[in-house]
């Protein structure tokens, strides 16, 4: 049950790793498995167990169903049986699914063959979707759903996700609040959202892209710290998320909603030095092993194991382990750049997770994000003057939260720069670091051409998924509509706009 009150007008992802029935004596028994698991990792790292394979990308969407009307529609379980494509699965809240598609090198044209290829796929599973009178769409947040739609009998019947659901509001002892100010549509007006919820499901209103990106054990710190520095830069150009329950908040609404949402710490605990599940992390590292004993060392385990493993005889054995105990806690902490240990064909392998960017609005306008995300995260993990010896970590943190709030508009602080908007930044100084990036990838000049110029004319027209959305909502209030009609009108505009795979910056304002 959710309550909102009317105040100031004016990516829970699966994991193969599934976890049995929830037990609380279970939950005390996997510190010692999850201290043999980060004994073997050591150990593995120790002795180069790892994949040598050039570099690989994946990636995972979160997609919403709506009607014909644009509201959401509870209705995962059927549309998965219709579509019937393993690569689909249901997500947290039944109104949403997630593709996952299969990894794949970053050179030559491969990156062109993946938008083809996922267009086709999304046109496909659209089109089986229309055939049962439903559709999909790719956004941060959907601005049609309502607060009904938080109810807790809408939680996808899985049992990751109830037992979730089950131990976050029983660590919390408390209801969900969401309490955020917005940034208003016009100025000298607030815009704030409050938001009680009995349940976990106002995380189903975020929804992203989740690149994932294969990274050498020697590389993984220094890809991880350049991904915390880039973080605040990437939200802002990349905000898609401006609309939650009628209200006009952050650029990147997913943002505040995931933090607050998925938040096992008691109201005490809030005021404390506990850390919160959803975290943007304390400091840069000089391993990836640090980002999982930080795991292990501030976060109690929330769901128990199916089954032990003793991870260091099997590496006696000559066997890789699953480190299921260790993947499993660390698929309960959702760090904005997560760190990923997992075993391919027999091989196992490190990447990073991103989960910074939201769903939307386009496949292009995605990849662009995508691929100048990886371009310029190379080019700064490789820097003889690596950037985070030149920015405070607790800089990188600010500018996160500022680039999601803000957008396009924030003020971010750069070293050799100081402050500066997100455009002029990427413009000035990070997009020539992408294309380096990208092409020492081996990506062909017409791939890396066809991605970075999207970004370059996003930044040229200040123009992101959020400020079109903000425009097209003002200009229709302006013509007389109210804000429901408003939104919904938008986002019927904006679905159309999303099938035509034109790049945001283009769209006229409606």
């Amino acid at each position: 049950m959710v309550a909102t009150e009317d105040a100031g007008r004016g990516q829970l992802e699966n994991n193969s790793v599934e976890p049995v029935s929830c037990r609380t004596g279970d939950l005390q028994c996997h510190g010692n498995e999850i201290d043999a698991c980060l004994n073997a990792l050591n150990r593995m790292l120790t002795e180069r167990c790892f994949s040598a394979c050039p570099v690989q990308m994946g990636m995972e969407l979160e997609l919403n169903i709506i009607d014909d009307n644009v509201n959401p529609v509870m209705a995962n379980v059927a549309m998965l049986e219709h579509v019937g494509n393993p690569i689909f699965q249901a997500e947290l809240g039944q109104h949403m699914i997630e593709l996952n598609l299969p990894p794949r090198p970053l050179a030559d044209d491969a990156t062109l063959e993946l938008e083809k290829e996922l267009r086709d796929i999304l046109n496909s599973v659209d089109d089986a979707a229309r055939a049962i009178a439903l559709g999909l769409i790719m956004i941060g947040t959907l601005p049609t759903l309502r607060a009904d739609h938080f109810d807790q009998r809408w939680i996808s019947p899985i049992s990751r996700y109830l037992q979730l659901n089950e131990r976050i509001m029983a660590a919390r002892s408390s209801n969900i609040e969401l309490d955020i100010e917005g940034a208003p549509l016009v100025v000298g007006t607030t815009e704030r959202l409050r938001c009680s919820s009995d349940s976990i499901l106002p995380a189903s209103a975020c929804t992203s892209v989740q690149p994932h990106l294969q990274v050498a054990p020697n590389d993984f710190s220094a890809y991880w710290n350049a991904a915390q520095a880039l973080a605040g830069v990437q939200v802002a150009i990349a905000a898609n998320s401006p609309f939650l329950l009628g209200r006009a908040l952050w650029h990147e609404t997913r943002i505040p909603v995931f933090e607050q949402t998925i938040d096992t710490r008691s109201p005490a605990q809030r005021n404390t030095m506990v850390r919160p599940r959803v975290w943007f992390g304390q400091r840069w590292i000089t391993s990836i092993v640090e980002l999982f004993e930080e795991n292990v060392r501030y976060f109690p385990p929330l769901l128990p194991l199916p089954q032990a493993e003793n991870p260091l005889a099997l590496l006696q054995a000559g066997s890789v382990p699953s480190l299921a105990a260790l993947r499993l806690q660390n698929s309960t902490v959702w760090r904005w750049n997560r760190p990923v240990y997992d075993v391919a064909h027999g091989v196992p392998h490190l990447r990073i997770e991103n989960r910074v960017l939201p769903a939307g609005p386009t496949v292009i306008d995605m990849l662009a994000n995508t691929m100048f995300f990886f371009g310029v995260l190379r080019r700064l993990a490789e820097d003889e003057r690596p950037i985070w010896s030149r920015m405070p970590f607790h800089v990188a943190h600010e500018n996160f939260y500022a680039g999601a709030r803000f957008g396009i508009d924030a003020q971010l602080y750069w070293p050799d720069i100081g402050w500066v908007t997100p455009d002029q930044l990427v413009l000035r100084t990070l997009l020539p670091l992408a294309y380096e990036g990208l092409s020492s990838y081996g990506m062909s000049p017409a791939a890396t051409e066809r991605f970075l110029a999207v970004i370059e004319q996003r930044c040229v027209a200040r123009r992101t998924g959020a400020t079109w959305q903000r425009a097209t909502v003002r200009t229709l209030i302006n013509r007389g509509a109210n804000r429901p009609r408003a939104l919904a009108t938008m986002l019927s505009g904006y679905l159309e706009h999303m099938h035509s795979n034109q790049p945001v910056h283009t769209w006229p304002i409606l």
